[in-house]
């Protein structure tokens, strides 16, 4: 069998490693010209993470990564609302990861070209059409010498948000669905904050700020620290441009959305200004798929179901289906394959997307908010430990990753 993949996103390059595991051939095709550690912080969960390990890839994970202990949730007066372990530290066999997104698609790529050799990852192949029949499907690529064609038993879109396969597949397609937020993100190294594997967020969904360290500084008191500000826009604001994880962000723009928080541990005006480079982009997400396989050819990761940025799931669930779809193509011939891995996924990945629309376990927030604006002397008496526990381990059964006895305060 031979897989033609296109895109060396997270999920795309965890697949070519799945699929080499199992003895099954494969190709990855990505459009940009050279494979470049774009984005910020991101979260592994420890079901993905799981996953990483049965690959062999937690001592490189671990070289470039944080193991999270910590996450913390606050109102926008830093007051905790909830504070929970994570990883290991709760319980599971395996850590969860902050780490750079870049980070995380670089030992995967590495990996890739070591086991399966350079050639596995051709890059300036951006998708154009694919057509198929009953023995396979033929791929065509734009490149900078002309376009080129692929002959393989399957396709798999692992494009992204802005999938070339997607919009083959489902033309009707509404498109972007922007939330009114616009997210300012960065990471600097900065002072070990708290314990140096703390996470924290604060806020609600209208105006959030995120905070965690994703890798080891140059020193044992610095940290690689992370930071996203999420700012609800103006009614009628016009839509942001396209989605992109490179395009610049001004600083004034993002201290401005600061001006409402306090973090007493830390000055966030401060690590916001020392940021070289800001990152902004809209939240947003897609409405769910009624299918995702057609014959051969079959959706994966964003390009299946790109979700909001709450709860941490993107990365993980593209992992995860990478994963599924690597079982489902060693047990059997490839369109019942797909049909099976379909059937596995699309429907989990559909409530995660519906989920995190509502806020995922981010939700405590808005309750909080909600019910205590200017702040409150004691959380119980605003929310009980009983509602906080059942929103997180709601979603954690949903996405995949409840443990029981996760420890909360």
């Amino acid at each position: 069998m031979r897989v033609l993949i296109a895109g060396a996103g997270i999920g795309g390059l965890a697949l070519a490693l799945s699929l080499h595991e199992r003895g099954i051939g494969c190709t990855v095709f990505e459009a940009a010209r050279e494979v470049r550690a774009l984005g910020v912080g991101i979260n592994a969960l420890p079901h993905a993470v799981a996953e990483l390990a049965a690959l062999g890839l937690l001592p490189a994970l671990d070289a470039v990564a944080i193991r999270t202990r910590t996450l913390t949730y606050a109102n926008r007066f830093g007051q905790e609302i909830l504070s929970e372990l994570r990883g290991m530290h709760a319980g599971h066999p395996v850590p969860q990861f902050s780490i750079h997104r870049g980070h995380l698609q670089a030992v995967l790529l590495r990996a890739v070209r070591e086991r399966l050799g350079e050639g596995a990852v051709l890059t300036d192949h951006r998708l154009e059409r694919a057509s198929q029949d009953a023995e396979g499907v033929t791929a065509r690529f734009a490149t900078a010498a002309g376009p080129v064609e692929a002959r393989g038993d399957i396709l798999v879109g692992a494009d992204g948000i802005h999938s070339a396969l997607r919009a083959a597949l489902h033309p009707e397609d509404g498109g972007i669905r922007w939330t009114g937020i616009i997210l300012w993100r960065g990471a600097t190294e900065w002072p070990v904050w708290r314990s140096g594997d703390s996470m924290m967020v604060a806020g609600d969904m209208n105006e959030k700020l995120v905070l965690y360290p994703i890798a080891p500084g140059t020193t044992p008191e610095t940290r690689l620290t992370n930071w996203a500000l999420g700012i609800r826009q103006a009614e009628g604001a016009p839509p942001p441009p396209r989605e992109d994880w490179s395009r610049r962000g001004r600083h004034e723009d993002a201290l401005r959305g600061l001006v409402r928080f306090q973090v007493p541990d830390l000055d966030v005006a401060a690590l916001v200004s020392a940021t070289e480079e800001i990152f902004v982009y809209p939240m947003a997400d897609r409405d769910p798929l009624p299918w995702w396989t057609r014959g051969r050819l079959t959706l994966l990761g964003d390009a299946a179901h790109p979700m909001y940025p709450t709860g941490s799931n993107g990365a993980a669930q593209a992992i995860l289906d990478a994963r599924c779809l690597a079982r489902c193509l060693e047990a059997l011939p490839a369109p019942q394959a797909l049909e099976r891995y379909e059937a596995e996924r699309r429907t989990r990945t559909t409530e995660i997307v519906l989920s995190n629309r509502r806020g995922g376990p981010e939700r405590v927030l808005d309750i909080v908010s909600a019910r205590a604006p200017e702040g409150f002397t004691r959380i119980e008496a605003v929310i009980s430990a009983a509602e906080l526990a059942e929103i997180g381990l709601r979603y954690a059964a949903a996405a995949g990753f409840a443990l029981g006895g996760q420890a909360a305060r």
